[in-house]
């Protein structure tokens, strides 16, 4: 169980604070919807969360196959619905891994991405279009 505290700071911005390490974090409402966009909004920190998720489930996987995930990137975008209600609606993420891999590690991988918690607990409307390619 992980405790949390959050505080409305005024001129929708909230300040977070993860009591077990004491590190914060700040967010802000984006401009298109009345915010300042000085940081993160809280639905840009639940797609960063996926994709966080992801390169962490991956990486206890890649240890378990002997193989190394170090200098893995994530290029996330985030699209939000056109329509109401507002919501995020699609997710494209691009995992890229500075290593070959074989095929079959490719595949576990990206089991291991989409099995991640986040990913298992966002609505299933939301689009996730997950791309995974080794340099």
């Amino acid at each position: 169980m992980v405790t949390m505290n959050i505080e409305y700071q005024g001129e929708l911005r909230t300040q977070i604070i993860h009591l077990q390490s004491g590190n914060e974090v700040t967010t802000d409402a984006p401009i298109d919807n009345k915010g300042k966009g000085e940081a993160f909004s809280p639905t840009d920190l639940m797609s960063a969360s996926l994709g966080s998720c992801m390169l962490t489930i991956m990486g206890i996987k890649a240890d378990s196959l002997g193989i190394t995930m170090d200098n893995t990137k994530i290029v996330l975008i985030k699209k939000m619905s056109s329509s109401l209600p507002r919501r995020v609606s699609e997710i494209d993420i691009e995992i890229m891994i500075p290593h070959e891999l074989t095929e079959q590690h490719m595949a576990s991988l990206e089991r291991a991405a989409l099995g991640c918690p986040v990913a298992q607990s966002i609505h299933p409307d939301l689009k996730l279009n997950l791309s995974i390619n080794c340099q």
